[in-house]
């Protein structure tokens, strides 16, 4: 070998220094979308073209509001995610945030238009299907629906960003589905349906809250994105005209923001009353000689209502507890101990009595199963150590044994009950005498299959 082959074996030469401007370019073109962009003047057009209710597109969400609103009804989630899949509601609202963003006055004014006609027939169906419906229970479904806040915000802004990103791309794949499920325009509209047939117009304005919160941000999404990918201008605006559109968009999306800013506030500080009282519940509510048959929580109230049974709880007891809601930063929240069954008896409806009666049905049928499981253990003691006395008797060597009931899992996922049975021997036992104590634990413990091992004890212990 060369002596210089020799010497760069040992020694290897210094590797080439790694530009990493160029490795952070390489890793920042990932993100950039100019590729697959699609032409722009085909972008405006394809959402000019679905701006438009009539015919096909009208029909098409009078049938989809009542798929969603029969979803609601029946509280189906994969109904309701049927109809927000065919709705076309999010034509007139990209279109709106497009309007705005190329100062095409046209199109925005179509935009709004067909917008109003949408959400005017999407309306007016929703309440006459739940006008003609036997059902007018308020399911989950619905309920999800009429409680707005910062996260329903937040959700609309990102769908937004996600379907106008994909409206400009060539690759559009399967997003536009997807945000029409993420931001969910139809259910709000039925539930504000179901709000004013039913006149719970807490409903309805929930419901329509979260609709116009949805529409602003998928609408203010769509206007950014369009500014971001220098769209071209429709007309050229004067600076201050440029200004006055601005201030209006802004003026309407805080108008829309702060009230879901509050809401969303006040659903985390109720997501915290509930799980400090729970824990207040668990870790401090205890008496003896006393066990809880029921507990409300109304994190909204900030109450706590508590029903034991048993003996009566001293009012010191009661006081005791109360101070301890400090610990639980709940110092504001009323407390109420209602005794068992003086509660009953005190029980002005046939409701109370019917809920405290079923409680203690099943605090009953939880004790009998404990019970149950407790005789069963140890009668399965007596059992073991009744059987070890005989193989005692029969092989004096036996020093020690194990009996378990246990179960045999094989591949095909089927089990098979089963005794395991542990001997421990200080001498050898031939396979005659094995076989015969098989034979024996079989009639002995009533069971077929008997998994038995046998092993030789040290000599100075197990």
């Amino acid at each position: 070998m060369p002596v210089n082959s020799c010497i760069s074996f040992f020694y290897p030469l210094p590797l080439k220094p790694v530009n990493k401007k160029i490795s952070l370019d390489n890793f920042f073109d990932k993100f950039k979308i100019s590729k697959e962009k699609e032409e722009l003047h085909t972008v405006i057009e394809n959402i000019d073209n679905g701006v438009v209710f009539r015919g096909t597109n009208l029909w098409v969400l009078i049938f989809a509001i009542f798929v969603a609103s029969l979803g609601l009804n029946v509280n189906s989630a994969a109904v309701i995610i049927g109809a927000m899949l065919i709705s076309p509601l999010m034509g007139p609202i990209m279109g709106i945030g497009l309007g705005m963003g190329i100062y095409d006055v046209s199109l925005l004014r179509r935009a709004i238009s067909n917008y109003g006609i949408a959400t005017s027939v999407a309306l007016t169906t929703s309440t006459l299907f739940f006008l003609l419906s036997p059902l007018d229970d308020a399911h989950s479904e619905i309920l999800a629906r009429t409680a707005p806040n910062i996260y329903d915000v937040l959700i609309a802004l990102f769908g937004g960003f996600a379907g106008i990103v994909a409206t400009s791309s060539k690759n559009k794949g399967n997003v536009i589905p997807g945000v029409a499920i993420a931001t969910a325009l139809m259910p709000p509209l039925c539930t504000a349906g179901y709000g004013l047939a039913t006149l719970q117009f807490n409903y309805f304005f929930g419901a329509f809250y979260l609709y116009i919160i949805n529409t602003v941000f998928i609408a203010l999404a769509t206007f950014i994105i369009v500014r971001v990918l220098h769209f071209p201008y429709k007309n050229l605006q004067s600076q201050r005209s440029e200004k006055i559109a601005h201030r209006i968009v802004w003026f309407v999306v805080l108008l829309t923001l702060i009230p879901s800013i509050y809401f969303g506030y006040d659903l985390v500080q109720q997501n915290r009353f509930l799980k400090n009282a729970n824990s207040f519940i668990n870790y401090e509510a205890h008496f003896n000689n006393d066990y809880l048959l029921n507990k409300k929580i109304d994190a909204k109230k900030k109450s706590i209502q508590l029903v034991f049974g048993g003996n009566e709880i001293p009012k010191s007891d009661i006081d005791k507890l109360k101070g301890q809601l400090i610990k639980y930063d709940l110092a504001n929240t009323t407390l109420e101990i209602k005794q068992g069954f003086a509660y009953l008896a005190d029980a002005k409806n046939n409701e109370q009595s019917g809920e405290l009666s079923q409680a203690l049905e099943l605090k009953d049928k939880e004790e009998k199963l404990i019970r149950l499981k407790l005789d069963s253990i140890q009668n399965q003691q007596k059992l073991n150590t009744q059987v070890y006395a005989e193989l005692k008797a029969q092989y004096p060597a036996l020093k020690s044994a194990i009996i378990q009931p246990s179960l045999i899992i094989s591949d095909s996922s089927r089990t098979k009950q089963s005794f395991l049975v542990m001997l421990s021997l200080n001498t050898f036992l031939p396979a005659k005498e094995k076989n015969k104590i098989a034979n024996w634990l079989k009639v002995r413990l009533q069971q077929d299959n008997i998994q038995l091992i046998i092993q030789k004890s040290m000599v100075n212990g197990e």
